[in-house]
């Protein structure tokens, strides 16, 4: 007969909870940050640049990737308005195409802001299109 009484698993956690524990831990914390940056970019908008939006944008995509209520919501704004939320979604993929999303909300901007003959960024488009189809032949 063994004097060795065996430990009680009730007063141990289970293998699973710690690391679910810890990752919601993270997950709020980067919610919270998330918040923190979209604060900053609305307190940087009233600046003169666009400086506001780009940090918005940045506090946007951190918390629709570690909120699960935020990316519902997201969900159901798009749904209503797809053209404007399209640049978001981009930037939330696994590997966001940065450079295409910015340049192409640049050029809507143009758009709606510069008279015609005084943009600068649908001819820098068509010239940078022409010289890189010269050099594929």
């Amino acid at each position: 007969m063994s004097l060795v009484l065996p430990t009680p698993r009730v007063s141990r956690a289970p293998h699973g909870l710690a690391p679910e524990f810890v990752g919601r831990l993270i997950r709020g914390g980067l919610v919270a940050l998330g918040s923190v940056i979209i604060v900053a970019g609305v307190v940087i908008a009233p600046l003169p640049g666009p400086g506001g939006i780009p940090v918005i944008a940045l506090g946007l995509v951190v918390v629709l990737r570690n909120s699960y209520k935020a990316k519902r919501l997201f969900i159901g704004a798009q749904r209503r308005w797809p053209k404007t939320l399209h640049p978001m979604r981009r930037l939330m993929r696994k590997e966001p195409e940065i450079a295409s999303v910015f340049w192409q909300q640049y050029l809507r901007i143009e758009r709606f802001t510069v008279p015609k003959k005084y943009r600068v960024g649908v001819k820098a488009h068509r010239r940078l299109k022409r010289t890189f189809r010269g050099s594929e032949a």
